[in-house]
């Protein structure tokens, strides 16, 4: 399992994991697509906008493999903003290639992409803090 380095763990402040510490004994959880609720709690849309905003800042367009990353908080934006990047797709590899949407993450989520939008760098715990700024 590749495990994607200075890629923020969790949402900070949160439990709300964005990365998971090792493999799967019965190998990775599968990828599904959830469905997003208009009443969804704001910290639980909270944690799709930043988790969105660190693949962005990660990987931009560019494809990137699952490795680490936490299939849960995958599912809440698989088949809309982040979809597979290779066919066949394999929903339960960690090998499994992926990429953003950039229309529709753009349509669902417009304040990462605004051109005001903080530029995520360094230090992923201070995030909030650039925010506030």
């Amino acid at each position: 399992m590749l495990k994607h380095r200075g890629f923020p763990s969790r949402l900070p402040g949160t439990d709300l994991q964005y990365t998971v510490r090792r493999a799967n004994k019965d190998g990775a959880t599968r990828i599904i697509k959830r469905e997003r609720y208009r009443d969804r709690k704001a910290v639980d849309r909270a944690a799709d906008a930043g988790f969105l905003a660190a693949l962005w800042a990660h990987f931009g367009e560019d494809p990137f493999e699952r490795g680490n990353l936490d299939a849960g908080r995958l599912s809440w934006l698989f088949g809309r903003e982040v979809v597979p990047a290779e066919d066949p797709f394999d929903p339960e590899s960690y090998e499994a290639l992926l990429r953003i949407d950039r229309k529709k993450a753009e349509a669902a989520f417009p304040e990462i992409f605004a051109p005001d939008a903080p530029v995520q760098t360094g230090d992923w715990d201070d995030w909030d803090d650039a925010e506030e700024d």
